[in-house]
Formats: C-alpha cells, structure tokens, sequence
C-alpha cells in the first residue's frame, strides 16, 4: 500500500507498461487512503468513487490493448478548488459559493489533464478567493499539514500540498499569484513550480496568476508541465507551445552564474533553521562545482503595503459581488483585510500598481547577471493551521520570497532541502531566468539528487 501511494507518476507509468501496477488497483488505493485520512487534514473535496473508478478500468483497458490515451493515462490527480472542471463544482474558497453548479465546460489544466488520460480524484481546497496564503476557509475549513497536523500546509494550493504528502494522488495542478504553489510543496515537503508566466495556459488570462505543476519529486513535475504547457487559444497571454520537453534539461552548474539571496531588502527576517538549509544548499551546490555568489538586498525597503493593497482590492471585488445578505459568510478575516480597498481611490491604486513596477524593475536589475538564483521560500519554518498567516492583518506578511516573481514572470521552483525540529520540511526556492523552466528544473534535480535524507511521506498524519 505504502509503495502504491508513494509511487512517483513515472514509476506508476511504467507499472503500467509492465503491468506489474493496474490503475484500478492505484487509483483504489487512492480512494481508501482520502477515506482514511481525509478527515485528519481536510485537502479533498468532489470525490466521486465510481466515476473515479470507471475511468480506472477504462485506462486498465486501454494499457492491456497497448493503446493508452495519453502521457497520464491512468494517473491519478488532483486540481485545485478554482480550476473549472465538468461536473465538478468550484467555490473559490467561500462559502457564499455553496450550492454553485457544477462547470459544464474544462478549464485549460483540466482539459489537458483529461486529454492526456489522468484520473482527477477530486478538487483540493483553497482559502476564500485565493489571496491568503494558508488553508483557512470558510467553504473548506482548516486544512492541515500532515506532517504536524498542528501546522498548516501553505497556501493557496493548501488542499494540493497536504494531499500529495499524504499519497492522495501522485500530481496536482494548484496555482500560483503570490507563492500559492511553492510556499505549500515548501512546507509539504514536496515540488512545486510557478511557471514562466504564460507557459500554462488558464482563465481567465493574467500576469500575474499562473497554474503550477506539484508533486512529490523534480521529474513528475517535469512530466505534468508537459501535459499543462499545450496552447490554449482561449488564454490569449498563452505562450507557444515549447520546442522541446521539460524533462530533459541540463545545468552546468561551472559555466552558470549563480547567486543567493537571503535579504529582500525589507520583510521578516529569516528564520535560523531556514538560513541553515539554505546555506545547505549552497554547499551542496559549489561541492557540485558551482560558484554562488551572496547578493546583496535588491529592494529599497518592504514594498509589502503596495502588494497588499493590490490584493485587497481583488478581494474586495470577490466581496463586492456576493448578494449583500452572504457576504458574512466570507472568512471574517479575509472580509476585514479586502474590505480596507473601500477608501482606495482609482489613484491611490495606479500608486500602488507603480510601486509594484518599480520593484519588478529593481529586481530585474539587480539579478540581471545570474543565470539562477537560490532564496529561502518562506523566511519561517511554519504557523499554526488556524492562522491566515503570521499575522491577522498582513495575511501575505510570509510571501517575501516569492511574490515578487509573480510580478518578474520569472520562472521559479521550491523543493524541500531540510527538515525543522518540528518535523516541519524546510524548502528552497530557484528563480530562472524567463522561459528558462527546463533549466530551474535541472537544477532543482541536481540537488534531489545530492539530498543527505530520504523523506519518508507521513501516509499517517502526525499528530
């Protein structure tokens, strides 16, 4: 059972090739397991046994007749609360949603993801509207860490990150606007990348938001951005599809120029066990062959305040158009921090967008010279899972490392790279340069391959 739900997707295909694995027997004991451990950390919601089940023998059929559909066939998935998917509903997170019909129409990740043969077990969770970096919702409840069942997973992909490191699928789709797909693989243990903005293609078209590949190891990630990164003409800020696979890269780590970055320049100052990972990280990358040079805070002073507002007036969008008599269903905590945007004037927004635009630029100046850059994903270990973040009122405060990315287009991964007293993963983020993802994902490989401890996946949630 343990070999089953911790299989990697490239393993369970060549099960299947080999019929030494069946996706009914996969797909069943991913079933069980969300039964078994569902209750404990709340990822997993829309899970229907029998459809999951027919698709299974379905595909079981197709590799007996050496046809399969697709690179997934068979595979079993998640998606993400947000993602439409047919027959599924998509509450965003709030509870005024309750009651939404399901999607009659596939967003674009789902699309793929069905054309490529996978198995979707179900929708993961997410916090009211996506903008907090947590698993607190008022649809969902608290999701939790199955790690240390007192912490919280990360977020927004909360439900995608305490699924996959509990066995609850081998990949998953989560997405990404501040950090919400690599800040819950950091604190999951797990893969997480935020692609080139525009190499996913999704709705509605953005520049910031991006769908996001997750899953237990470098090379399924690369296997799922595979399936992800095929045009969509409905996404018109899509990009063209890539010339070649994403699983096939290369780093040399000798002729590329690398920095780390520890000090944003404002923000929460960095944890003592994170440092420490990332310094291992470092070394284990110059003992490779490597020179990673320190840079130096590429930001003058904490842009936080510019960002938050920006993300308050998209919630209080969210806000704005539930019915007046359902908005106190909203998560009070989410409520009050979107509903300071009310006093924001068309200007004080344009400031906003401007001071967000002066640190993409400051960023882009500063690490113009590296080919890579390593930075911690978040600067704590963790928080309790009842919380929004670290704090009630600055519910993004943790995202120092990882929303500025989101504004650069940048592609960027976090992997896991330490463990904390707690029996908490400690991640490491990698920024590339634009549309350099095979290059973040060689060397995000390079370091799986050189980690000193085996993680051994808490299919049990530790309580």
């Amino acid at each position: 059972m343990r070999e089953v739900l911790t299989a990697t997707a490239v393993e369970l295909l060549q099960g299947y090739r080999t019929r030494s694995l069946s996706p009914v027997e996969v797909v069943g004991a991913c079933l069980r397991q969300i039964e078994e451990v569902n209750g404990d950390i709340g990822a997993v919601f829309a899970v229907d046994a029998e459809r999951c089940m027919a698709a299974a023998r379905a595909s079981e059929g197709r590799w007996r007749a050496g046809e399969p559909a697709g690179e997934l066939d068979g595979v079993p998935v998640t998606v993400k609360d947000g993602m439409q998917t047919v027959g599924m509903p998509s509450y965003n997170g709030s509870a005024p949603n309750a009651g939404s019909p399901p999607a009659t129409v596939d967003c674009p990740p789902s699309a793929r993801l069905k054309e490529a043969g996978a198995v979707i077990l179900g929708k993961t969770v997410m916090p009211d509207f996506g903008l907090i970096a947590s698993g607190v919702s008022s649809m969902h409840g608290i999701a939790r860490n199955p790690w240390n069942l007192a912490f919280s997973p990360g977020g927004s992909s909360a439900g995608a990150g305490a699924a996959l490191a509990a066995g609850i699928g081998a990949l998953a789709a989560g997405s990404d606007i501040a950090g919400s797909v690599r800040l819950p693989a950091g604190q999951c243990g797990l893969v997480g990348l935020k692609p080139t903005q525009g190499r996913v293609p999704h709705l509605p078209s953005s520049t910031m938001r991006t769908v996001g590949p997750m899953a237990r190891c470098v090379e399924d990630v690369a296997l799922l951005l595979d399936v992800l990164a095929k045009p969509d003409a409905r996404d018109r800020l899509s990009l063209p599809a890539a010339a070649q696979t994403f699983q096939d890269g290369s780093v040399a780590l000798s002729k590329s120029r690398m920095g780390c970055l520890v000090d944003m320049g404002g923000g929460v100052p960095v944890a003592a066990p994170v440092r420490s990972v990332l310094d291992a990280a470092v070394e284990t990358l110059t003992d490779a062959g490597a020179d990673v040079d320190v840079i130096p805070p590429p930001l003058c002073g904490d842009p936080y305040e510019a960002v938050d507002r920006i993300f308050q007036v998209r919630g209080y969008a969210h806000l704005q158009a539930f019915d007046a008599g359902v908005r106190s269903l909203v998560l009070p905590e989410v409520a009050q921090w979107c509903a300071r945007a009310a006093s924001y004037s068309a200007l004080d927004y344009a400031g906003y967008l401007s001071e967000v635009e002066s640190v993409q630029a400051q960023l882009s100046d500063a690490l113009a010279d590296y080919d890579y850059v390593l930075t911690p994903v978040m600067p704590v270990v963790g928080f309790p899972a009842e919380q929004v973040g670290l704090s009630r009122s600055r519910p993004l405060q943790h995202c120092t490392f990882t929303w500025p990315f989101n504004q650069t287009g940048q592609p960027a991964v976090s992997l896991c790279f330490g463990m904390s007293e707690e029996h908490l993963p400690i991640g490491v983020q990698i920024v590339g340069r634009r549309f350099d993802d095979r290059g973040v994902l060689a060397l995000a490989r390079i370091l799986q391959e050189r980690r000193r401890f085996t993680l051994q996946w808490p299919l049990t949630p530790i309580r």
